[in-house]
């Protein structure tokens, strides 16, 4: 049974009252089906060291929020929920922290409908059988998605969070917990668009673009609201020095919540559709078929390379 708790929202979540140790708990609901191990999957191959883990089904990461430092675990219970324990937070930042984990566990999302319009194709409807519910994870915030979208520029996943990983031990802040082996926040953008980022194993125009981000940032701080017009969004992006069109649906896709966003050139995907139906289809001519859902799509077709490959890898992306 689930513990009694008080509630906090009728829609989206319970809370507990705080604990001895300071540590409080949420539970988030989210409509079903809700394909939790890719989810897991997703988050466990992104994991930057020093700054998140995801181990036993349980994903742990140093934010800050409101202020503070804090840190904060999630793992799925039943189908329908996300279990939350925070700790270093005040009570007062939680509203905001829900919506921020609803948004990146994309606990709002409606699977039925998703589903009834990419079902359609043939292809969808095999993918959306073997992971119903599958979820597009988001960003944590804007600065962080950027950084790592930029770091995974041409390389895997494992490369890209590495120099993340790089990125963090040398710009991020100390983080004001004992939380081994979580030792640092994510560097804000401020101290990015100052900072010496040659160094750290990547080319000289990439660490250029990093920088490039971070000030545009600064500079616009609705570059990376989510629920903009895609359109709109993907225009000021490709604006920027080293931003091309595959990084700016990528940003569209994972930080802006855009459904119907999809980096056409995205290797990985192109490799998913042609072991799926042959090498001579092409991604935009099929792509058509989903819209407006193609974010889900393309999760799907991500997802599908864990079955497809001889060895089992994840994608890349």
């Amino acid at each position: 049974m689930m513990p009694a708790m008080t509630r906090l929202s009728s829609l989206s979540a319970l809370r507990r009252g705080l604990r001895a140790d300071g540590e409080q708990l949420l539970w988030l609901r989210c409509q079903t089906p809700c394909h939790w191990p890719s989810t897991l999957a997703f988050l466990a191959a992104r994991c930057i060291p020093g700054l998140e883990t995801c181990v036993d089904g349980t994903y742990r990461r140093s934010v800050v929020f409101a202020g503070h430092h804090g840190v904060l675990s999630a793992r799925p219970v039943r189908e329908s929920w996300l279990q939350v324990r925070v700790r270093g937070l005040p009570a007062h930042a939680l509203p905001g922290l829900i919506a921020r984990l609803r948004r990146v566990f994309d606990l709002d999302a409606q699977p039925a409908l998703i589903a009834a319009a990419l079902a359609r194709d043939p292809l969808m409807a095999r993918l959306l059988q073997a992971r119903p519910g599958l979820r597009v994870p988001q960003g944590w915030e804007a600065c962080e998605q950027a950084m790592r979208t930029v770091l995974g520029q041409q390389i895997s996943v494992a490369g890209a969070m590495t120099l993340a990983g790089r990125l963090v031990a040398r710009h991020g802040q100390a983080l004001g917990l004992d939380a081994a082996p979580l030792m640092h926040v994510f560097p804000q953008a401020a101290v990015l668009a100052e900072a010496e980022l040659q160094g750290l194993g990547m080319p000289r125009a990439r660490a250029a673009t990093l920088s490039t981000l971070a000030r545009a940032l600064l500079e616009q701080p609705d570059l990376l609201r989510p629920g903009q017009p895609l359109a709109q969004a993907l225009t000021r992006l490709c604006g920027l020095k080293g931003i091309g069109p595959w990084s700016a649906q990528y940003l569209a896709l994972r930080q802006l919540g855009a459904g119907d966003a999809l980096p056409l050139g995205d290797v990985a995907l192109v490799k998913a559709l042609r072991l799926l139906e042959g090498p001579e289809v092409q991604l935009a001519e099929r792509s058509l078929a989903w819209r407006p859902w193609r974010a889900y799509a393309a999760q799907h077709l991500w997802a599908s390379l864990a079955d497809l490959s001889p060895t089992g890898a994840s994608s890349p992306r």
